[in-house]
């Protein structure tokens, strides 16, 4: 038996009950499996709570945790719109070089959607495209002389708009951020048994960057020939998994569109409630959370769904090697909402079903589905 040691971010908002109740189902799921192994857990904190005490959101204790560990399971922290900090969940991606992130998007029975059989798996470019953060603030100096500069250069279309009242963004992709995500994506494919690879960009648009990334993907393609590949524009690809989402199976897409549709394919399956997410790197260092936000209006209520950080954490069960461990945890939650007694508010058919439990509560209910 082996004690792997794993970084617990705490978050904000409903992070640190939710980080928790995963905990508690992770560390049930290995100690009732035969032959399992165990985890020794380094608990830090991120986001708006540490910021306001320490002036940043990110403490370097934190992010020398998860470099050591190398491994880390964490609970949601929130990131402001328009102003204040950059998301901590990006920051971490670009300085670790966590290049993919994978989002699987799977049906569990007694999740209340309008289909059903969903099992669908993004891989999503983690560290250009929009996400780099490139980006220049209207008004300023700088940002006039790069609308300037960009003008003077420009071949085709030109910046038009009043320097002080436009800001700019830099959407960068690269051959080499593109092979090494797409070919990600053909050996998830081959190593788990799927079928296809579907590609996803917007190339008769933007010509030079996601037209780069299709050429990318199609020479890829070729060494794969075991497995179909196929491409979509990203608008078309978001029609089609809401018409017939049955045809579909890997998909692999630059950051911001990997961004949108991962929220979509979570929608077939019931909600960013059942949806879990991992950002890996190619040293095998490797970040695991939920897809959804930190909800800090229900922070400390003990109300909210617990599911998705749970099986972030069979995720990385399973990343971890304990394979069979992993497929136990992701038992226990599908028996537990399939039940649908001992389950959050979100997951009864009425979501004022006053049995509904809290989240501590339904992770004992998973647990006790472990230990049986």
């Amino acid at each position: 038996m082996t004690q792997h040691t794993a970084t617990l971010i705490l978050g904000d908002g409903t992070g640190p009950e939710l980080a928790q109740a995963a905990r508690r189902c992770i560390d049930a799921a290995l100690a009732t499996t035969s032959g399992a192994s165990s985890i020794k857990w380094e608990e830090v904190e991120a986001g708006v709570d540490v910021m306001a005490r320490e002036g940043t959101p990110l403490p370097d204790r934190t992010l020398e945790s998860v470099r050591r560990t190398n491994v880390t399971l964490k609970a949601p922290i929130t990131t402001p719109i328009g102003t204040g900090f950059r998301s901590v969940n990006v920051h971490l991606r670009q300085v670790l070089d966590l290049y993919v992130c994978l989002r699987p998007c799977k049906s569990y029975k007694g999740v209340r959607s309008r289909y059903q059989n969903i099992d669908l798996v993004l891989v999503r470019e983690n560290t250009e495209d929009l996400y780099a953060g490139v980006e220049f603030q209207r008004g300023l100096p700088a940002t006039a002389e790069i609308i300037a500069e960009i003008n003077k250069r420009a071949t085709g279309k030109k910046i038009t708009t009043d320097p002080a009242t436009t800001g700019v963004s830099i959407k960068p992709i690269s051959v080499e951020n593109s092979e090494r995500i797409v070919k990600f994506a053909f050996e998830y494919a081959r190593a788990n048994g799927r079928k296809k690879v579907t590609a996803v960009h917007k190339a008769n648009i933007m010509k030079f960057t996601d037209g780069l990334f299709k050429e990318v993907a199609e020479n890829v393609a070729k060494s794969y020939t075991d497995i179909e590949f196929e491409e979509r524009l990203v608008d078309n690809m978001c029609m089609q998994l809401v018409q017939k989402p049955e045809l579909y199976d890997v998909m692999v897409l630059p950051n911001l569109y990997g961004d949108i549709v991962s929220d979509l394919c979570a929608g077939l399956v019931g909600g960013l409630g059942v949806a879990p997410g991992a950002n890996i790197g190619k040293t095998g260092s490797a970040v695991f959370e939920a897809t959804h936000g930190s909800a800090p209006k229900y922070k400390g209520l003990n109300k909210v769904n617990p599911t998705a950080v749970i099986l972030s954490g069979m995720l990385m069960l399973k990343h971890l090697g304990e394979a069979k461990a992993s497929q136990r945890l992701e038992d226990a939650v599908a028996a537990v909402i399939a039940e649908g007694k001992q389950v959050t508010y979100d997951l009864k058919n009425d979501r004022n079903d006053p049995t509904a439990v809290g989240t501590s509560q339904m992770a004992d209910a998973i647990i006790e589905k472990l230990s049986k």
